[in-house]
């Protein structure tokens, strides 16, 4: 068996078709993944499978996902080991250490182009930063900038598949699964 890491993008519904972590435990023991615990509200989700293709499994999880919330989201998987090598990849750890919730990656489907970082460089407001690491990508925002044009620019749209997730919850879930 592995541990792995399934996020899933954009839960937070309208009132009353919110996502229940309960609910999506329950559908992930109807897929029989083994040992399913889930980490805060907006889905992540931590459980062991046998090994197989990480395409093979976003797919089994979107299908049921669909079938239990009738609403497609998309979800992203990452074995355990590379959850792991993602939080140790972290290139801005003085900034996680001073603001963990102004740190984020986004974690792609597949990895983001090169061409894709280079375009967004012109988004990067005053105190951001951005950084493509094994690719995902890493940001620094801003507290001085709510309006972030970088935190605009991030999306499905210009770069692929993909969900963020702060600093808390990246070491958080890497905690989880190094246990």
């Amino acid at each position: 068996m592995r541990t792995y890491v399934a996020l899933l993008y954009s839960i937070l519904l309208s009132e009353g078709r919110r996502v229940v972590m309960a609910d999506l435990k329950a559908m992930a023991e109807g897929l029989r993944l083994k040992n399913p615990r889930t980490l805060v509200a907006t889905g992540n989700l931590v459980f062991e499978a046998k090994e197989t293709e990480i395409a093979a499994l976003e797919g089994r999880l979107e299908t049921a996902f669909e079938k239990t919330f009738d609403r497609h989201v998309d979800i992203i998987v990452r074995s355990a080991d590379d959850w792991l090598r993602l939080a140790a990849g972290n290139p801005f750890p003085a900034e996680s250490a001073a603001a963990a919730d102004q740190v984020a990656v986004r974690v792609m489907r597949a990895p983001v182009s090169p061409d894709a970082v280079a375009a967004l460089q012109a988004y990067i407001g005053r105190n951001e930063k951005l950084q493509a690491v094994g690719g995902d990508l890493w940001i620094v925002f801003s507290r001085e900038t709510p309006s972030s044009r970088l935190l605009a620019a991030v999306s499905h749209k210009r770069l692929g598949i993909g969900t963020s997730r702060n600093w808390n919850t990246v070491r958080k879930l890497a905690e989880m699964v190094a246990k």
